[in-house]
């Protein structure tokens, strides 16, 4: 599953890293969510490739998200 982060709108709550941080962190400069560098697709903090086994975690992710700003596909 491919995700993406809209990191402007993210509003730095911590619902995604704490409900998948296998696949979501907080970034140390500026505090918004990114996919861990592991999943990342290139270089983009912003865009990552979830292996199967966490797409349950990624997708709780996103639909708890309070700005609604990860997208699933």
């Amino acid at each position: 599953m491919n995700v993406t982060i809209d990191r402007s709108g993210c509003v730095s709550c911590g619902t995604c890293w704490e409900t998948c941080p296998a696949f979501f962190e907080q970034n140390p400069d500026d505090s918004f969510s990114q996919v861990i560098e592991h999943y990342r697709m290139g270089k983009n903090p912003a865009e990552g490739s979830a292996p199967p086994e966490l797409d349950p975690c990624v997708t709780e992710s996103a639909d708890l998200c309070p700005a609604q700003v990860i997208r699933c596909e």
